[in-house]
C-alpha cells in the first residue's frame, strides 16, 4: 500500500477541474508609490514605535500640509518671510522653556519681534506660558534669536514640525543653539529648583527627527551622534556658574512624548537606563541642531522630582511655580553663558 506521499497525484487538468483556473497575482505597486504612501503616512502620524508594537498614533497630527514634501524649500520660503521682517544676523540661537519665558522681555535688548502666527505653514504653542514668536536683540554685544515659546510633539505636531524653528535659526545665521527646559529629577541627589548642565540624552522613545528624506542642504544623512553637547561650550557654561557661584549639576536627559507625566515604574525604568532627569523636549532640537552643523549646548531646570520620589501628585502648575522661582538665577546663568560663548564662535 502507497503512503501519501507516495501517492501519484493528478494532472495539472484534474487540478483545475477540482479548484478552477489558477488566480493572477494582483500588480505590485512600483517601489517609489510604495515609499511614497509610507512618507505619507508617516508625515501625519510619526514613524511605528516598538513601545506600541509597531502600531500608529490614533490621532492625526493638525494644521500641517502633508503633500509637502519638499522641507528645504520649506525653510527657505519662511527666511524669506523672516527677512521681510528683518535682516538681523543672530549669532546664538536660544529656546526658552518653562519658567524662563520673561527672559526675552527682561534680559534681551530687543530689535524686533516676529509672531510664530505671522509665518506661514509655522508650528504654533499652544501650551500655557508659551508666547510664541521670535525675538531678535543683543545679550551684551551678542546678536541672539530666541525662541519665546516651543512646540512640542504632544501638541500633536509630527516631528520635522517640532525641529523646524531650529532648523530656520540656523539659516537665520545662528551659529550656536541654547537649549533650556523645565524637567523631573530622576537622580535621588537632585532637588526642586536644581540646574542640571546635560551632557547626554536618551532621546529612544520618541520618533528620531531625522525619520524621513534627508535634507542634504542642511547635513549628512547618518550623522555622528557622539558628542551631541559640545564639550567646549560646555565647559563655558561651567566656568560661568562657578564665576556666579551657582551650582550647576550635570547629567542625562531623557525625553518622553509626554503629555502625562511618567508613572513610577517608569522612573524606575528610566534610573536604570542611566537617566538623571525627564523632560517632553530638547534632545529632538538638540539632534536636529547637531545634524545641522550647529554647536549645542543645554541646561535644565529641574522643576520638581520625578514621579515615585515623593507623595505629592504632579502637576503642570507646580513645575511652572518652581521653575519661576529659579528664572532669577537661571537668568544670571544663561546670560552669563551666551556672552561668553559668542568669544568662542
Amino acid at each position: 500500500m502507497k503512503t501519501f506521499n507516495e501517492k501519484e497525484f493528478s494532472p495539472d487538468e484534474e487540478i483545475e477541474d477540482l479548484y478552477g483556473p489558477p488566480i493572477e497575482p494582483e500588480p505590485i505597486p512600483a517601489e517609489s508609490e510604495l515609499i511614497n504612501d509610507a512618507r505619507n503616512t508617516q508625515m501625519v502620524y510619526g514613524p511605528p514605535s516598538w513601545f506600541s508594537g509597531g502600531m500608529m498614533p490614533a490621532t492625526p497630527a493638525p494644521v500641517t500640509d502633508i503633500n509637502q514634501r519638499d522641507d528645504y524649500a520649506r525653510l527657505r520660503a519662511l527666511l524669506e518671510t523672516i527677512r521681510s521682517y528683518t535682516d538681523f544676523v543672530p549669532k546664538v540661537g536660544l529656546v526658552l522653556g518653562s519658567g524662563l519665558g520673561d527672559f526675552a522681555d527682561d534680559c534681551v535688548d530687543i530689535k524686533v519681534a516676529v509672531d510664530y502666527k505671522d509665518l506661514p505653514q509655522f508650528p504654533l504653542s499652544t501650551v500655557e506660558g508659551h508666547k510664541g514668536r521670535f525675538v531678535f536683540g543683543y545679550i551684551g554685544d551678542v546678536p541672539v534669536v530666541v525662541m519665546q515659546g516651543r512646540v512640542h510633539f504632544y501638541e500633536g505636531y509630527p516631528m520635522r514640525d517640532v525641529v523646524l524653528p531650529t532648523r530656520l535659526m540656523k539659516m537665520m545665521g545662528a551659529e550656536a543653539l541654547f537649549l533650556t527646559n523645565a524637567s523631573g529629577g530622576i537622580n535621588t541627589d537632585f532637588t526642586a529648583g536644581d540646574f542640571m548642565l546635560i551632557k547626554d540624552h536618551i532621546s529612544c522613545f520618541v520618533p528620531n527627527p531625522l525619520i524621513g528624506r534627508n535634507v542634504d542642504e542642511l547635513g549628512t544623512r547618518f550623522p555622528d551622534m557622539s558628542e551631541v553637547y559640545d564639550g567646549q561650550l560646555r565647559g563655558i557654561i561651567k566656568a560661568a556658574a562657578d564665576d556666579l557661584g551657582i551650582e550647576l549639576k550635570e547629567g542625562v536627559y531623557v525625553q518622553l512624548t509626554g503629555p502625562s507625566f511618567e508613572t513610577p515604574a517608569e522612573i524606575r525604568m528610566l534610573r536604570t537606563l542611566g537617566a538623571d532627569a525627564v523632560g517632553m523636549s530638547t534632545s529632538i532640537e538638540a539632534v536636529a541642531g547637531h545634524h545641522c552643523g550647529m554647536r549645542v549646548c543645554a541646561v535644565s531646570c529641574v522643576a520638581n522630582l520625578a514621579c515615585g520620589l515623593t507623595d505629592k501628585p504632579l502637576t503642570h502648575a507646580e513645575v511652572q511655580e518652581s521653575a519661576d522661582k529659579a528664572a532669577p538665577r537661571f537668568k544670571a546663568l544663561v546670560t552669563e553663558s551666551i556672552i561668553r560663548i559668542a568669544k568662542a564662535l
